[in-house]
């Protein structure tokens, strides 16, 4: 009886062994077909767009090409007319970008024309297709993205102070953002933090596309005893990047100053009651539905553990709005000399 189960044991793992190298394989096919399709797909609009725009072939050279290739290729789909011009329209976009072909390369035909045809610029595209391809974002979670105005967020956010840290190692602030977008929780107009944390738990999945693919879900409402008392952290999480733990407290309304002292508080229990010698100090993120700057500014003037305060959206942003805001912000000009 025991030889049996010492068998069932070792063939589970040669199974499970076998089952995960054929899924590796399956995965890196797909990835050499996919990066062979898209540069068949620009090799054409390369050529298309040679004929037609330099030679001056005419329009109707497309519909005839199309018609070739699928009498030509009748098991192969892709060749109709408007896909041609897409082609043609791709390779248009990046032909004066050479650091950017190969990004179009690493993401899917679906991918690549959602960036094309739902982005305006080329700086918009440059940043979605960085992100998307080292955030590996299925094509329905890059909509997602765009729909919620990340690139016009993130830009926007970059005129605001990140995370006070007092070390000159690893900047954790690269890591998190100035804003979240957390409209998939599904939340109505009035809820409380306990609801806030509740659709958190029940959308980890969601949660971790919004907040980058290095966090680990450590526990809800963590339990830090302390003297005679148990204080409790809304949501703790580990960053596989930083190498440290990250108390994320969650606030219903506007950033108040006494929240840094709470958190600087949980953060020194962290650091000398739970994290291991090899793990960098704990970080701490204050999520509010509103924040002023100057307040937040001076409310982390002496903080001495790194905090970062953010603000989260729980409906998606009148894109419009969002790019007037940008467009109003007075960037300087670029040094061209």
């Amino acid at each position: 009886m025991g030889k049996t189960l010492d068998t069932d044991k070792g063939y589970n793992k040669f199974i499970n062994e076998i089952i995960a190298e054929i899924k590796r394989s399956r995965h890196k096919a797909y990835q050499i077909i996919n990066k062979q399709t898209v540069d068949v797909y620009l090799f054409i609009g390369r050529n298309i767009y040679e004929k037609v725009e330099i030679a001056k072939w005419g329009e109707g050279t497309v519909e005839r090409l199309s018609n070739d290739l699928q009498k030509a290729f009748p098991d192969m789909k892709g060749f109709s007319k408007e896909n041609l011009w897409r082609m043609k329209k791709l390779f248009e976009t990046y032909k004066d970008c050479p650091k950017l072909s190969p990004l179009v390369t690493e993401l899917s035909w679906s991918h690549n024309l959602t960036i094309l045809f739902q982005t305006k610029s080329i700086e918009e595209r440059e940043f979605y297709l960085k992100t998307c391809v080292n955030e590996k974002w299925s094509r329905r979670e890059l909509e997602r993205q765009i729909d919620s105005s990340l690139y016009e967020r993130f830009i926007l956010s970059k005129k605001t102070v990140g995370l006070i840290l007092k070390t000159g190692e690893i900047q954790p602030e690269s890591q998190f953002k100035d804003d979240y977008m957390l409209d998939f929780l599904g939340l109505k107009n009035k809820f409380s933090e306990k609801d806030f944390r509740a659709a958190i738990i029940q959308n980890l999945k969601q949660f971790f596309l919004e907040f980058g693919k290095y966090f680990s879900f450590v526990g809800e409402e963590y339990t830090l005893t302390v003297g005679n008392e148990d204080y409790k952290i809304d949501l703790l999480f580990y960053h596989r990047f930083l190498q440290c733990l990250v108390a994320v407290e969650l606030k219903i309304g506007k950033f108040k100053p006494e929240y840094v002292g709470k958190m600087q508080f949980y953060l020194t229990a962290l650091d000398e009651k739970i994290r291991l010698n090899n793990e960098n100090p704990s970080v701490g993120l204050i999520l509010c539905k509103s924040k002023d700057e100057e307040v937040v500014r001076i409310a982390m003037g002496k903080a001495m553990a790194p905090v970062k305060v953010a603000t989260y959206k729980t409906k998606i942003i009148d894109k419009k709005l969002l790019q007037q805001k940008l467009h109003s912000l007075p960037f300087p000009k670029e040094n061209k000399d």
